[in-house]
């Protein structure tokens, strides 16, 4: 029985990657202003990971560009000119003033503007220089085996590669496997695209299966990327329709009164993505470890949180049939 996608419209404005309209889930999500205000916290709980990582050199990429409010003609945040420290003053007056205010946008940036005035430029940047599409799925759109309420569409490829995918997936046909990563690494990830790490300075696990994006058709082993691996070597211490990058979505999500900054909370946050990877002979399959040497054959579907260090089932295995079916009818894919 074939299977005909309802492709996600590629949008053509460097700073709105896609509209993942066929899901059906964007209008809602406009209206919902606990939407937006959620996925505000989880930008700054990975750049606050990122930032906070012993890795931080390697892995907070971008570094932000932020121009001086005092001084237009300079900039603040330079990456020609790191400063590590003054970047966590910063990021510490958004976290604190999300963490326990509940008023309008409007009293939350005065407030970060009293205790630095760098605050309010910088959550702007964070916002901004986000180049995914992630957007809280509804409870009626979510896949209840993962166990969390905590669930993102998520696209982290830029057109060009979405595009170079669709082909590969005509050709080849695709499934689906886990990814996970730490949070901090996701700072990178939303803004980069998910990339081969193997025999890079971003590697951290090894490539015990060469070179390659892992992935896993089972839940477990990739949950198990997905933890605080710092604990272990610890030096010091995870709109409009959607969440996209345009300036009028930053306006919307800077106005809403936001929930409890719940992603802020927690120290300890495990993320795992599910991902759309292409099943050509290039997909090596190692039993449950599957390493795929080209990038363009793997793109990111949906994004799950689990806080204070929760997973979810260990059991799931993408390839179960039931499985299958239940992803395929979420994505909105139609059979004939």
């Amino acid at each position: 029985m074939p299977i005909f996608y309802n492709d996600p419209a590629v949008c053509t404005r460097e700073l709105c990657v896609f509209s993942f309209n066929t899901l059906g889930v964007m209008s809602g999500a406009a209206e919902d202003v606990a939407t937006g205000a959620e996925v505000v916290d989880l930008l700054v709980a990975m750049c606050r990971a990122a930032l906070e990582s012993a890795r931080k050199s390697i892995i907070f990429d971008p570094y932000p560009s932020v121009v001086d409010p005092h001084d237009p003609k300079s900039l603040a945040f330079n990456p020609k000119k790191r400063s590590y420290e003054r970047l966590q003053r910063a990021l510490d007056s958004i976290t604190s003033i999300r963490e326990i205010t509940q008023g309008p946008y409007v009293e939350i940036k005065k407030q970060m503007d009293k205790l630095d005035s760098l605050a309010h430029p910088l959550l702007q940047w964070i916002i901004s220089s986000n180049r995914s599409h992630i957007v809280k799925l509804p409870s009626s759109r979510q896949l209840k085996f993962m166990h969390t309420s905590h669930q993102f569409l998520l696209l982290s490829s830029p057109p060009a590669k979405e595009a170079r995918f669709r082909t590969a997936r005509k050709l080849h046909g695709s499934t689906f496997a886990f990814h996970g990563s730490h949070i901090e690494n996701w700072h990178s990830i939303l803004r980069n695209g998910l990339v081969n790490a193997s025999y890079t300075k971003l590697q951290l696990h090894g490539a015990a299966y060469g070179k390659g994006i892992y992935l896993s058709p089972i839940s477990s082993i990739s949950f198990g990327y997905s933890g605080k691996f710092l604990e272990k070597n610890k030096q010091k211490h995870l709109p409009s329709s959607i969440v996209c990058i345009a300036a009028k979505c930053v306006i919307f999500l800077l106005q809403c009164r936001p929930t409890q900054s719940r992603f802020l909370q927690s120290r300890n946050l495990n993320c795992v993505a599910l991902c759309e990877v292409i099943t050509s002979k290039d997909l090596q399959k190692h039993g449950n470890i599957w390493v795929c040497p080209i990038s363009d054959h793997v793109c990111t579907r949906f994004f799950f949180v689990y806080e204070d260090g929760q997973v979810g089932d260990a059991n799931i295995n993408t390839q179960d049939v039931r499985i299958q079916k239940e992803i395929l009818r979420v994505i909105g894919v139609q059979s004939t």
